[in-house]
């Protein structure tokens, strides 16, 4: 039997039973759109997240509570990390590097009669823009070192802070309540956009003591250290180590680089990725075994016509090829119509969170597909080639 003679009987054989092809390749269809829709989100957001330390500069370093990223805000994690502690890391690294610590709590904001109740008061210091390569305005300014030492009400209002109460209305020297205290708008901070459905611009920017003072935070989330220099990495890193080993054991402080945070998370969505293309493939494989009790049906349906073939001198690699011909054909339809969904679904999700669809990762689901059809449709055919003609004949 030549190729093509054996593609037009697979092609008819399936063509035959539309319905239950249909349902064969659904299965198929839902896994491969799960490994592509999945795979695309783990992608995306892996290299969301090496845009963004990349787009911090080499020179900074971030110094959290816990001995790693993954424990530093995790439950149990003993953060001792005060602005006591953060002033002294700024006083003896101030040649060399500016220190910014950051503290932040969830209240309310209000401007006349609008008010907005999931607004982040970070507390900061004066240097803060000079430590923090986001931390530039587009009116106004910074709050001063005197402003921030005297305790004065002051505050620096993030984008859609200024959009929603102000709109095209210049804020500044404008009276906002933060919380329940009365603070002047002296600057707009630049627009640093949002990501996984977070808004990096609904903040408002106060002095750190006024976060300690009105809500009674007294624990720092952060402190962002920025060397003068890329060279001078190593040596304020090690001065780190040596100011907080006075008064931190090693488990309750991290030092993330440039270079061990991309590498940190790397690994996270690196394993994040996995994790979602695995549960992915578990529908994939459900899929597969789908295609293998069809064609089995098909097999059993089939007896008569398979004891006619070889009665009429139909080899036993013919029935093998054809059964197992059908049953890829199947799991590759629904493999490329999965895949096709996947890259449109794939598309429509990245205009809301971050998706990224690579080539890897629609090769190997095609791959996955084919191999499924193979693996089981291996089965039904080689019952199918098996049959006795002299049987298959007799069969009712």
């Amino acid at each position: 039997m030549n190729t093509r003679e054996l593609i037009t009987l697979s092609f008819n054989a399936i063509w035959g039973n539309k319905m239950r092809s249909f349902l064969t390749t659904l299965g198929i269809t839902i896994g491969v759109f799960a490994i592509i829709v999945l795979v695309s989100i783990g992608s995306g957001l892996q290299a969301y997240i090496s845009s963004q330390i990349s787009s911090l500069g080499p020179n900074i370093m971030d110094v959290i509570p816990g001995n790693n990223l993954m424990s530093a805000f995790g439950p149990g994690t003993q953060n001792k990390f005060t602005i006591p502690l953060a002033q002294k890391l700024s006083d003896r690294l101030a040649p060399i590097a500016q220190v910014a610590p950051l503290a932040e709590v969830l209240t309310n904001v209000k401007y006349k009669n609008v008010v907005d109740k999931n607004v982040y008061a970070i507390g900061s210091t004066y240097n803060f823009p000079k430590a923090v390569v986001y931390g530039k305005t587009i009116m106004g300014r910074w709050f001063s070192q005197g402003q921030e030492q005297s305790g004065s009400k002051v505050a620096v209002i993030g984008y859609t802070v200024y959009t929603k109460f102000f709109s095209n209305k210049n804020p500044i020297g404008e009276k906002i309540f933060v919380g329940n205290e009365k603070y002047t708008v002296v600057g707009v901070a630049e627009k640093n956009g949002a990501s996984l459905g977070v808004d990096h611009d609904n903040v408002v920017y106060i002095p750190i003591e006024a976060v300690h003072s009105q809500f009674g935070v007294d624990r720092l989330m952060e402190i962002v250290v920025n060397t003068n220099s890329e060279n001078n990495v190593p040596i304020v890193k090690k001065q780190i180590n040596a100011i907080l080993s006075k008064d931190l054991n090693p488990d309750e402080y991290s030092i993330q680089t440039g270079d061990s945070l991309s590498k940190t998370l790397s690994n996270i969505t690196g394993m994040l990725s996995l994790a979602l293309g695995g549960i992915a493939a578990i529908s994939l494989l459900v899929g597969g075994i789908g295609v293998a009790n069809i064609m089995l049906v098909s097999v059993t349906e089939r007896t008569k016509e398979i004891g006619l073939r070889k009665a009429l001198g139909a080899k036993r690699k013919d029935i093998l090829s054809q059964f197992l011909l059908e049953s890829v054909m199947l799991s590759m339809t629904g493999g490329i119509v999965g895949i096709l969904l996947g890259m449109i679904a794939s598309i429509i999700i990245a205009m809301i969170l971050v998706s990224s669809v690579t080539f890897w990762s629609v090769a190997l689901a095609f791959c996955f597909s084919v191999a499924v059809g193979i693996i089981f449709g291996m089965a039904p055919a080689i019952r199918a080639s098996k049959l006795s003609p002299i049987d298959a004949l007799r069969y009712e």
